[in-house]
């Protein structure tokens, strides 16, 4: 906290490989909003890496068309997605419960 009591604006954070990571928000793909550092590069972690930390599929494509690639899109994306695996998970306990 600044001295005037109002907060920081930015975050920086390295992130680890033996501990969870962060929320992945929809600007984790910037060093400065949030602890998305790689842990090893002096990088924000990327669009990619963030995708595979919510469990999206190494392949999964985010845009068809590459003319129409816009990084924000992408982030908002990848940050409100429910994980994955998160979600497979839910759906199996509410089947389970249901049957």
């Amino acid at each position: 906290m600044k001295s005037s009591g109002k907060g920081y604006a930015s975050v920086y954070g390295r992130m680890s490989w033996d501990k969870p990571s962060p929320t992945i928000t929809t600007l984790c793909y910037g060093f400065g909003n949030g602890r998305f550092g790689h842990p090893e590069q002096h990088r924000a972690i990327s669009l990619r890496e963030a995708a595979l930390l919510q469990t999206f599929p190494m392949d999964y494509i985010f845009v068809e068309d590459k003319d129409k690639f816009v990084i924000r899109s992408i982030g908002k994306m990848i940050g409100n997605a429910v994980p994955v695996e998160l979600g497979k998970a839910i759906g199996q306990s509410i089947k389970n419960h249901l049957e």
